[in-house]
C-alpha cells in the first residue's frame, strides 16, 4: 500500500494517491478526482466493487489526502524548511585544455542552476555541451558546461560564463580567472621547493658524518696519546 499527497504553494492546488498492489503488480487504484476506485487486473474487480459501495470508505481518504495528509505535508515542510529553503551560492572556476575550456560551478543549494557561454557578449548556443547537474556527498549541486573552441577565436574574441542561480547574483567570469590544465607539465614552483629542502638535508646530513668523524678521530688521537703515556711510564 502507498498513500501520498501533493501541495502546489504557488496555485494553492492539492492532490494525493493511495493504491494498493498484490505480489509486485499494482491491484487498485484510488481516483481522487472522480472518487472512485481503479482495478487493474481481473481479480481486484471484486475489491472494486466493495469499496465504491462503501461510501464511508470513499469519503474517509477523500478527506485524508485533501485535508490530514496537505496539514502534516505542510508541517513537515515547516520542521526542514532550515535545509529546504537554505540558499548556497556556487563557487564557479574556469578550467582550459587544449581546446576546451570548463565552466564548472559547485557546492550551491537549490539544485538550479543555469550556466551561459557568451561570445562578445552574445549567448552562444553551438559548441557548449551543458552537463547534467549532479550531487555532491554534502547535499550540495555541481553543474559544468564545456566551451569548444579555437586558439585564434579565443584570442580574438570575448568569452565570458555566467552563472545564474537563485542564491544571489550572477556570477561572471572571463579568461582573467583561467586556470590552465596541461598533463605534459608540472608546475615548477613545487619542484624548486623539493630541490632546496633536499639541498638543505644534505647539507644537514652531511655535517653531521662530518662532526663525527672529527669527534672519532679525535677521541682515537686521544686514546692513542693516553697509550703512548702509559707505555712511556712503564717503561
Amino acid at each position: 500500500m502507498m498513500v501520498g499527497c501533493q501541495w502546489d504553494d504557488v496555485r494553492k492546488a492539492t492532490d494525493g494517491f493511495n493504491q494498493y498492489g498484490y505480489d509486485g503488480e499494482d491491484f487498485v487504484t484510488f481516483d481522487l478526482k472522480n472518487l472512485r476506485w481503479i482495478a487493474t487486473t481481473p481479480e481486484s474487480v471484486i475489491t472494486k466493487h466493495k469499496w465504491e459501495n462503501d461510501r464511508g470508505n470513499t469519503e474517509y481518504w477523500k478527506a485524508y489526502l485533501t485535508t490530514t495528509c496537505i496539514e502534516w505535508l505542510k508541517k513537515y515542510v515547516q520542521y526542514g524548511s532550515s535545509t529546504l529553503e537554505r540558499k548556497v551560492r556556487p563557487k564557479v572556476s574556469l578550467l582550459q585544455k587544449d581546446s576546451t575550456v570548463v565552466c564548472h560551478a559547485t557546492g550551491f543549494y537549490p539544485e538550479g542552476v543555469m550556466i551561459t557561454w557568451k561570445r562578445d557578449g552574445e549567448e552562444m548556443q553551438e559548441d557548449v555541451d551543458v552537463g547534467e547537474t549532479v550531487p555532491n556527498e554534502d547535499g550540495t549541486f555541481q553543474k559544468r558546461a564545456v566551451l569548444t573552441v579555437s586558439a585564434e577565436e579565443w584570442k580574438n574574441r570575448q568569452y565570458t560564463c555566467e552563472v545564474a542561480h537563485k542564491s544571489g547574483e550572477t556570477i561572471i567570469l572571463d579568461e582573467a580567472e583561467i586556470k590552465h590544465s596541461n598533463p605534459d607539465s608540472v608546475p615548477l614552483g613545487p619542484i624548486i621547493g623539493v630541490v632546496v629542502a633536499l639541498i638543505v638535508l644534505i647539507a644537514i646530513v652531511a655535517g653531521f658524518v662530518v662532526l663525527r668523524k672529527k669527534k672519532k678521530a679525535g677521541f682515537t688521537r686521544a686514546s692513542t696519546d693516553e697509550n703512548s703515556q702509559s707505555s712511556s711510564e712503564k717503561a
